[in-house]
């Protein structure tokens, strides 16, 4: 069941489900999650039973501020800190040492735990109705919300995908699509310096711009001591629709195109322009604009795998940091 995000009734319909243990598609400004109370073991196992994910698999936790972040971490450097004032409310994640006895389910049984403070007004509602401790029987600290899809595939960025992936009867709060569209950028946190876990709508220069400290590349990692921690979506193969999906340049995709399909439904979706476009090849045209690209990306893989199609060939994007988090979703959801 969809009910309008912006309605009062909406929120306490949606407080009175997550207190009782359910579960709830909830809009956010980067993709809509599938959430519960972060700390009700028994409502987190569901998501993982939902989804289909590993139960060691972490989800992220969604806060309403950075006042709920001691609930959760034993320990927070003095640099999250500075990327909490910079970028909360926003889509960045951190990765920090986990409190033991708080969230162990959430976290995978992990020993660090991923905070995020999103900016959506419907999820911010939400989590401060949750956050009232005076008047409800059940202070509610966080919501785990992992993205509302099954394990694997294209993440949802408007209420109806989400009902498309769990059915009607799921709670679920129509915020409109998604504004930035790709998941949060996690920042690890936990090793005495800002690691790049997943890219996003937060670049590193940015990062570093804020806490003056280099970001380093999770490729970077074995120049830490200390083991990097687990993640959410940062396995090799990840947001995959069902067409596969193929990475080409311009002149490999032109090269494709011109060799024929030989008789199997293709899409594109290009930057550059088709010299030669094959008869029956669906084709969209990629926007110049990274963010823009990138508020589109799922919605273009979803509706591409609606209109049947077995492959979806996508010209790759440009080799610049604000193209980072569209780039790191199509090589996962490439990878076979």
């Amino acid at each position: 069941m969809i009910l309008p995000g912006d309605a009062p009734e909406s929120i306490a319909a949606a407080a009175r489900c997550i207190r009782s243990g359910g579960l709830l598609g909830l809009p956010t400004e980067t993709v809509y999650g599938l959430a519960a109370n972060a700390d009700d073991d028994a409502a987190v196992a569901q998501i993982f039973r939902a989804k289909g994910r590993p139960a060691d698999h972490p989800l992220i936790v969604h806060v309403a501020d950075a006042g709920a972040v001691a609930h959760y971490a034993s320990d927070v450097p003095a640099f999250a800190r500075q990327l909490m004032q910079a970028f909360w409310p926003g889509p960045l994640t951190l990765i920090l040492p986990r409190r033991p006895d708080v969230a162990k389910a959430t976290a995978g049984g992990n020993a660090t735990i991923g905070l995020r403070c999103p900016a959506h007004p419907v999820a911010q509602a939400l989590l401060k109705a949750l956050m009232d401790c005076q008047t409800m029987p059940l202070c509610v600290w966080g919501l785990a919300a992992p993205s509302a899809n099954q394990f694997g595939r294209v993440s949802p960025t408007t209420a109806s995908h989400v009902q498309g992936e769990f059915g009607g009867d799921l709670l679920i709060l129509d915020g409109g699509a998604c504004h930035v569209g790709i998941e949060s950028t996690i920042i690890d946190c936990s090793r005495g310096q800002p690691v790049l876990l997943r890219p996003g709508a937060i670049t590193p220069e940015q990062v570093q711009a804020v806490c003056g400290l280099k970001v380093v590349s999770k490729d970077d990692v074995d120049t830490l001591a200390v083991p990097a921690p687990k993640a959410s979506g940062t396995l090799d193969s990840h947001y995959a629709p069902r067409a596969r999906v193929r990475l080409m340049d311009a002149q490999q995709l032109q090269a494709a195109l011109r060799d024929g399909v030989s008789g199997t439904r293709v899409a594109v979706w290009h930057r550059s322009l088709l010299q030669e476009p094959a008869a029956g090849v669906l084709s969209q045209r990629m926007p110049s604009d990274a963010a823009i690209a990138a508020r589109q990306l799922f919605a273009v893989l979803r509706a591409f795998d609606l209109q049947g199609v077995a492959q979806i060939w996508v010209e790759t994007p440009p080799d610049a940091s604000e193209w980072d988090g569209v780039r790191d979703r199509l090589q996962r959801a490439a990878t076979i």
